[in-house]
């Protein structure tokens, strides 16, 4: 290419890049960063999220470790003292 043809090239994109300002382009740097913001401060992280999902498998196992517990004592009272 000659260097003519590379100087329009190049003051084609710095007038595209600032039409493109112009019209609002940068204003998606403003919504893009408070989408972000927003999700930063309002959305639990990763690894909250799997800490709370293990403490509520924890309590579902005790839970059911405890019916188990239960029912067992339930069979061993009945064979001791049920009807024969």
């Amino acid at each position: 290419m000659s260097l003519r043809s590379r100087a329009w090239i190049m003051a084609a994109t710095v007038g595209a890049v600032e039409a493109m300002k112009d019209q609002g382009f940068a204003r998606w740097n403003y919504t893009i960063r408070s989408v972000h913001q927003h999700a930063k401060n309002n959305l639990r992280s990763y690894s909250q999220a799997k800490k709370l999902s293990a403490a509520a498998n924890r309590a579902a196992t005790e839970e059911k470790a405890r019916q188990a517990e239960e029912s067992l004592r339930t069979v061993i009272y009945l064979s001791c003292w049920g009807p024969n």
